[in-house]
């Protein structure tokens, strides 16, 4: 598979043993990731902050702009940054990894604050659409050129009517950051393939935080010109099997699995986007054309980039 243009990730969390999500983050951290995300075939990535303190997630972003600023390389490969919470569903499953204690209810004003810190490089923010009265945050963001995104979420078909009314475009890793049991038929996953035709769909292509059979089912379902593949790449994302830190917690890695916590549940990807890419074509089916296209050409349309970033 060509991938002359490099790899696009809407959502990566760490990467190489370097997380971004660390208070102490460093120059040589950052690098390190570029480079390794680099050599891996990746052209551009958003560096994505998850839930935690407000203050925590200013301070964490504010210091990777900065470090960002500061090298050429950083600027190359993260092309803007992914706030990924704190305003979700406070809702168990739905929440998915994200502490409870950070969660919080939509406000614009704390909404500013976090794209303050992101410094002008916010391009997608994942958002509960249930917990966002009035659209208000949806409309912000989509007012000021920011990709508005669904995840870790529970709207009725109406409510995420509405959202896409009021903006909402996206919607984060599809088929995860929700229950593990739910309806038979009105259910999360079912509403957003209904309005496939109107958001973008993001979805992970472990095997494991999606089996691909299920992912193939979907994606024949729907227009593949709007879907797109992400890695939601936590710390040990490309090294395999073994213990690591991320963020407040201790992470696990097995062999062929995705990241867990200690207890067994999910917390992100562990594979580097070529391995996505190989996965479409050797356990969903795709071609290599549509593999590119999920891979490369979509994520950067999804956000309207084109190329390298500049600045």
């Amino acid at each position: 598979m060509s991938d002359v243009d490099g790899f696009f990730d809407l959502q990566v969390n760490g990467y190489g043993g370097v997380d971004f999500n660390r208070d102490d983050l460093s120059p040589d951290d950052l690098h390190a990731a570029c480079e390794r995300l680099e050599a891996d075939g990746v052209g551009g990535v958003l560096a994505t902050f998850t839930t935690e303190a407000l203050e925590t997630m200013e301070r964490r972003m504010a210091n990777l702009v900065a470090l960002r600023a500061a090298d050429p390389l950083a600027r190359r490969v993260i092309a803007g940054i992914h706030v990924e919470g704190p305003f979700i569903s406070p809702v168990d499953g739905y929440r998915g990894a994200h502490p409870a204690d950070a969660v919080r209810p939509a406000d614009v004003d704390e909404m500013k604050r976090l794209l303050d810190a992101a410094g002008g490089l916010a391009r997608v923010v994942t958002l509960a659409p249930e917990c966002d009265s009035g659209q208000r945050l949806t409309r912000l963001l989509a007012g000021c050129g920011i990709v508005a995104s669904a995840g870790h979420c529970d709207p009725t078909l109406d409510q995420l009517r509405a959202a896409i009314d009021a903006g909402l475009a996206m919607f984060t890793h599809l088929g995860n950051g929700c229950a593990n049991t739910v309806a038979r038929h009105d259910n999360i996953i079912q509403r957003a393939l209904a309005l496939h035709e109107r958001l973008w769909l993001c979805f992970i292509a472990d095997g494991v935080h999606v089996p691909f059979f299920v992912l193939a089912n979907w994606l024949r379902g729907i227009d593949l010109g709007r879907a797109v593949i992400v890695t939601d790449a936590v710390t040990p994302a490309g090294l395999g099997p073994g213990e690591y830190g991320h963020g407040r917690y201790r992470i696990r890695v097995a062999a062929n699995d995705a990241a867990r916590l200690m207890d067994g549940s999910l917390v992100g990807g562990a594979i580097t986007m070529r391995q996505a890419a190989r996965n479409l074509v050797d356990g969903v089916g795709l071609s290599e054309v549509d593999a590119q296209r999920l891979t490369v050409t979509n994520p950067r349309r999804a956000i309207g980039v084109h190329g390298h970033p500049a600045g």
